[in-house]
């Protein structure tokens, strides 16, 4: 019988083992190590941005440790320049086989950004008590030393308070959606519904002296109406923090065709105790701007109150008393408006506008205009107020913040994820299917638009978007300043990294890179060519929009060059999903070179791919879609799109909770192939069939190397032992087919990760095999592991991929057939070359990669202008396709790091 993976007592275990070592190091057991091995130097940390802040508000981060170095009991400090201590929780991310820490996550608390840390493993940590939690059955309560949060375990309040010196600022912060019955073009009786998030598990996920993690999980309900719209939320509170983050995931469960959703946010009260004229409102605006007025606005009034008590209220100060003001302005208060609501509004990515009114029922007014507003605001006086943000507020358009009653004792903010101003969220499929009831019909219309159609298989059920917002708990209005720093911290929080030597010299992510290196003429091609593709990528996403809710991280797949647009409206042509593993490129190339708008941009990506392109719930759950119109709308429901391979990276680089939720997804990801295979439509059903459901076929390229990298990183994260012996049995009989990897594919035991022995003995391959994960993937297992059968049948698939036909007629007994991406695979040629210590080998290999079959050649891409009546606007298009890049330019990052020695020949 099958012994599934329960992914409770998975995660259970690794919250525990997680919290051991930030908790109590020193119980932890150690393991036997080689005492002649060198001990773990101090690693220099460093901000991937300067950024405005001068302060901030707690941050997390990974760092990468060499194998055998660091045992599970060791303690860790951070230390400043001068050698004083910045206290740090710290707990495990992953291990090494010999049980010997490969990541650690740290977290430091709100403070002075310091320059110039150092990470000393072997010292323990100066102890800090400022943050502490507590519990009972009602409620949980959180005190950081400026701030005390409780957060409810059950109803739709999720936090009930936030005080500050004693003072209630923040009260019954909630979830709330509004869903409408049509869509605004439907013509019908519009009906809409209030929905508010009900609370049905609430848990502290992690507790230390740095950092807590509150996690919630419900769905979102209105009196006499289903619950749906599953959410996940995540509160991060870090040691002498002001500010609260806020982790807000979705995951669509409707009808898409009936439930359409008008609004959906986050709302909270603000006890409101200064004067009128002494309440402020401030939004962030573009290029440090900032919007600030207050809801009784005592300048450009006919009778002056003086300098004073102008310049106060602009600063966001207390003005003087009443009995100071000119009594022809004290005596006629009550006859200046106050506007007691503000609205600021970014409907689509090149414009915002704020408006106010004085109350509900009153005509609204044009306040202010701008592009690309940063989605901070914030409400309160000089006793105190909250600023709020949301993260990627222009990018992940619409967006809405809004402020209400603030004229009155309770003003109300409500943070607007999708803006009402907005239309509705129409996540209807894009066409009626065509009469594509049929696979031969539907293969037909994938050979003239790419799109792999099949009636019921492009709904938007289960997929997923993760929000992050900040609340900061402000003992007065913020100057100017500050809260342009707040402004800047929300959009671009603060990230701690190590430098890319460090990093490479860990080999944690195995032979897949190395430093940038222009010692040779090639070579400095190959750099200059990794830039600039990179640079074309990151200035098409602006120059076509990529952004909006359900788009902001992914690329397009193909470019129309006849009318001068990416394909945004041919099938699989559009949106990339993952594509060829463009997510794994983009973190190559910054774990190289640390820069700064490339991990943004990975960040992005990973939060988009894991999220959107993959199904968490519903008959498709856990798969991706393959790339389409809509991220959602392809029949091809794969492993390959949903891979943990395209999210360890920033998982580990963050210890980001979420990402490891995803990872978690995937672990039993492949019992889903019983009743989806990804080869259905091509290949004879008697191929895939099972009747055994404790068995089914997997093939040994995309399938099997998103198994191996979920199976890989939960060994890593966690050591669960029964995980590692499906990975190693998975390898070892992969191994034992008559022709490894080149067998295809065979049915694989759930029970035991082993493969059925296939009968053939005919050798075949795939050109989409390698390149959603597995090169890397195994690149790193052969390392990891010590299987020289498995080492063997992966440089045998690495060096007669491209070998020509009678070198695999000799290896193999038959030639494979004419295969694509050839540039692409030139990465295997030299891997092979480097276990192998083959020169010949990596000649070969740089022959292929600069030959660019089925890629790019080393000339630079051309980069030209198209202006005039042909476009809308003017645009800069080169020839590039996203496949092609992704691909070359993980080649090239791979065989420099693996053959780049043999370049100066």
């Amino acid at each position: 019988m099958k012994q599934k993976i329960d992914r409770r007592t998975f995660v259970k275990q690794s919250a525990m083992l997680s919290s051991s070592l930030c908790l109590a190091p020193t119980v932890m057991s150690a393991i036997g190590f080689n005492e002649n091995e060198p001990q773990a130097k101090p690693v220099s940390l460093h901000w991937l941005e300067d950024g405005k802040a001068k302060r901030i508000s707690g941050v997390t981060w990974g760092v990468p440790w060499h194998r055998g170095q660091v045992k599970k009991s060791t303690d860790f400090c951070i230390k400043d320049t001068s050698g004083g201590q910045v206290p740090v929780q710290t707990w495990p991310l992953g291990y090494w086989p010999d049980s010997s820490l490969k990541w650690t996550a740290h977290a430091i608390g709100a403070g002075e950004k310091i320059q110039g840390m150092s990470l000393i493993a072997g010292e323990k940590s100066l102890y800090d008590s400022a943050l502490s939690v507590s519990e009972n059955e009602e409620n949980i309560s959180i005190n950081t030393g400026l701030i005390s949060c409780t957060v409810n375990k059950r109803g739709n309040v999720l936090i009930s308070s936030v005080r500050r010196n004693g003072r209630e600022v923040l009260k019954e912060g909630r979830l709330v959606m509004l869903r409408q019955n049509d869509s605004d073009s439907g013509g019908g009786n519009l009906i809409t519904d209030k929905f508010l998030g009900e609370m049905e598990q609430v848990a502290v996920e992690q507790q230390g002296p740095v950092r807590t993690v509150i996690k919630l999980e419900g769905k979102h309900a209105a009196p006499g109406k289903d619950a749906w719209l599953p959410f996940v939320v995540r509160l991060y509170f870090y040691a002498h923090s002001e500010s609260v983050r806020i982790m807000h995931t979705v995951i669509y469960d409707g009808d898409e065709n009936k439930d359409f959703i008008k609004g959906l946010g986050f709302t909270f009260s603000v006890p409101m105790k200064d004067a009128l004229h002494d309440r402020h409102i401030r939004f962030a605006g573009e290029e440090d701007g900032v919007f600030g007025e207050a809801v009784r606005g005592l300048t450009g009034l006919r009778r002056d109150p003086g300098s004073a008590i102008r310049e106060a209220q602009l600063s966001g100060k207390k003005t003087p008393s009443l009995s100071e003001f000119p009594e022809n302005v004290a005596s006629r208060l009550d006859y200046i408006p106050a506007f007691g609501d503000y609205t600021l509004s970014q409907t689509h990515p090149d414009a915002f506008e704020i408006r106010k009114r004085t109350k509900a029922g009153q005509g609204w007014l044009k306040s202010g205009f701008g592009r690309r507003a940063p989605g901070t605001g914030y409400l309160g006086g000089p006793s105190g107020g909250v600023a709020f943000g949301i993260r990627n507020f222009w990018q992940s358009y619409p967006a809405q913040l809004d402020i209400r009653n603030a004229h009155t004792d309770t003003g109300e903010v409500t943070l607007w994820l999708w803006a009402p101003d907005a239309p509705v969220m129409d996540l209807r499929f894009y066409h009626d299917g065509m009469g594509q009831d049929t696979y031969a019909k539907q293969l037909e219309g994938l050979e003239i638009t790419y799109e792999d159609y099949e009636p019921g298989f492009g709904t938007p059920k289960g997929i997923a978007r993760t929000s992050e917002m900040a609340l900061w708990i402000l003992p007065e209005t913020p100057e100017r300043e500050k809260f342009s720093g707040i402004a800047d911290q929300v959009q671009t929080p603060p990230v701690i990294t190590v430098s890319p030597d460090y990093m490479q010299k860990t080999k944690v992510f195995g032979r897949t890179w190395s430093l940038p290196d222009r010692s040779t003429p090639v070579g400095r091609k190959i750099e200059d060519n990794l830039d600039r593709y990179f640079g074309i990528y990151r200035d098409q996403a602006d120059q076509h929009r990529w952004y909006g809710f359900w788009d902001y991280g992914d690329f397009m797949h193909s470019y129309d060059a006849d009318r001068h647009v990416w394909r945004y409206d041919v099938g699989g042509f559009a949106w990339d999903n993952s594509e060829l593993s463009t997510d794994i490129w983009l973190w190559l190339y910054f774990l190289r070179t640390g820069k700064a708008d490339v991990f943004r941009m990975a960040e992005a990506m990973t939060r988009h791919t894991g999220e959107v392109d993959v199904h968490h719930l519903g008959p498709y759950a856990p798969l991706g879609s393959r790339h389409n119109v809509q991220h959602w709308g392809c029949s091809a429901k794969q492993l390959r799109i949903s891979t943990a391979a395209n999210r360890r990276y920033y998982y580990y680089l963050t210890a980001d909770e979420r990402v490891g939720d995803l990872m978690d997804e995937q672990i039993n990801a492949v019992d889903t192939l019983v009743k989806i295979q990804p080869t259905r439509k091509v290949t004879d059903k008697k191929v895939w069939e099972s009747h055994d459901p404790n068995w089914v076929h997997v093939g040994f390229g995309t399938d099997w190397g998103a198994i191996a990298a979920a199976w890989l990183t939960a060994w890593e994260r966690t050591e669960y032992k029964e995980i590692k012996t499906r990975l190693l049995n998975s390898m070892k009989t992969i191994a034992a087919q008559p022709k490894g990897f080149f067998s295809g594919g065979s049915k694989m035991n759930l029970a035991t990760g082993e493969f059925e022995k296939v009968s053939h003995n005919r050798a075949s391959a795939s050109h989409l095999s390698a390149v959603f994960g597995l090169a890397e993937i195994c690149m790193e297992l052969v390392e990891l592991v010590d299987m020289p059968a498995f080492e063997k049948a992966w440089l045998q698939y690495c060096e007669f991929y491209n070998a020509g036909a009678a070198a695999q007629r000799e290896a193999l007994g038959n030639a494979l057939g004419r295969l694509n991406l050839g540039q692409a695979h030139s990465r295997l040629t030299a891997f092979a070359a480097f276990r192998k210590k083959d020169k010949e080998l990596a000649r070969r290999a740089w022959d292929e990669f600069t030959g660019g079959r089925a890629g790019y050649k080393l000339k630079a891409p051309k980069i030209q202008v198209i202006d005039g009546p042909e476009v809308l606007r003017p645009v800069a298009e080169a020839p590039v396709s996203t496949n092609a890049t992704a691909q070359w330019g993980l080649a090239a990052i791979q065989c420099m790091a693996l053959a780049g020695e043999y370049l100066k020949e």
